[in-house]
């Protein structure tokens, strides 16, 4: 049975692996193991609520319960912005006319913005290739809903996810080679790096502080701005059904778009019922459900048939030892 779990620090060989399969542009997952570990411990501490609401990382791993393989990384950040500036672009449309001429253009530009700051933030979603069908994905994109449904209040009203980019074939990356590397000359991994692991004041130095008007860019920058990475379409539309819409903002290396839902607005929270458990040894339901603990501490998440009859859900024995309920615990539930 796959099961969405709490990443702990004896994971780091798993998360390490993940990290490397999953490419250039993964700012979130760096091939790094100190700063994987570190990652682990902070997410150690937000499911013990060792930190503040507002500093907590929350990280699921996705594991086969019968063999202990982990195949699957998502993650929640409670708040981005705080301590280090969330720049993004904005893509901003100005309109100029000449009546005398009868000419009406409208420019696009990219401006830098933080404007995100608080926002809870959800990502780091990656399967290994082998687990990008029979639902998997599924399961684990909307185990990150049913964690922030479980206690609304640890996130911020609004809801925000960062796409990867686009990386042609051999790992180069357009917008980057043509735009961002002309104000960070350095490696885009070694930018990625100190993203991920400074305070981002090399950003705040070296950024563009005027618009940059897109139709002066060379046509392979233009053409993937907003674009996202070809692994990452699959993610796009779990996002687009759950109620995120593009915002307007991109990332400023690879141009990957950010969409952004109202936290009460998102499908899954808001359409997750709380049920009572019962326990049984057969189970009568035509198609499985996604299941969640009602508590952020001790969070888990399956995809199981449940017999749904008023505000009870009977789940068999399998299922409730995989979420570690019992009859009369409270669950979550969507259809």
């Amino acid at each position: 049975m796959l099961v969405v779990r709490p990443a702990a620090p004896a994971d780091l060989d798993h998360l390490l692996e993940l990290a490397i399969l999953s490419g250039p542009g993964f700012t979130s997952l760096p091939e790094d193991p100190d700063q994987l570990a570190e990652r682990l411990e902070v997410s150690r501490d937000s499911f013990s609520a060792k930190l503040a609401p507002e500093e907590r990382w929350y990280t699921l791993m996705l594991e086969e319960s019968e063999t202990g393989d982990v195949d699957g990384i998502g993650s929640v950040k409670a708040a981005v912005g705080l301590h280090r500036p969330f720049f993004s672009f904005r893509v901003v449309t100005n309109t100029q006319s000449s009546p005398s001429l009868g000419i009406k253009l409208e420019q696009k530009t990219l401006v830098l913005v933080n404007e995100c700051t608080g926002w809870t933030e959800v990502g780091s979603l990656f399967l290994k290739a082998d687990r990008r069908k029979g639902g998997a994905g599924r399961l684990l994109s909307q185990s990150r809903y049913m964690l922030i449904g479980a206690q609304p209040e640890l996130f911020n009203e609004n809801v925000l996810a960062e796409l990867r980019g686009v990386f042609t074939p051999d790992g180069a990356c357009p917008f980057w080679d043509h735009v961002a590397h002309k104000f960070f000359p350095m490696e885009f991994d070694e930018a990625d790096r100190m993203t991920g692991s400074t305070d981002k004041q090399f950003i705040v130095d070296l950024a563009p502080r005027h618009p940059i008007y897109i139709d002066l860019l060379p046509e392979p920058a233009r053409a993937v701005i907003g674009k996202v990475h070809p692994q990452g379409v699959p993610a796009m539309a779990l996002l687009e059904s759950e109620g995120f819409r593009p915002n307007g903002l991109i990332d400023i290396f690879d141009a990957g778009p950010t969409v952004a839902c109202g936290r009460d607005n998102i499908r899954t929270v808001r359409d997750a019922r709380r049920l009572t458990v019962a326990v049984s040894s057969e189970v009568e339901a035509e198609l499985p459900a996604l299941i969640s603990t009602d508590s952020v501490t001790a969070f888990r998440a399956v995809r199981q048939r449940a017999h749904i009859e008023g505000d009870v859900a009977t789940l068999n024995a399998e299922t409730a030892d995989a979420l570690r309920v019992r009859a009369g615990d409270t669950v979550r539930l969507k259809a």
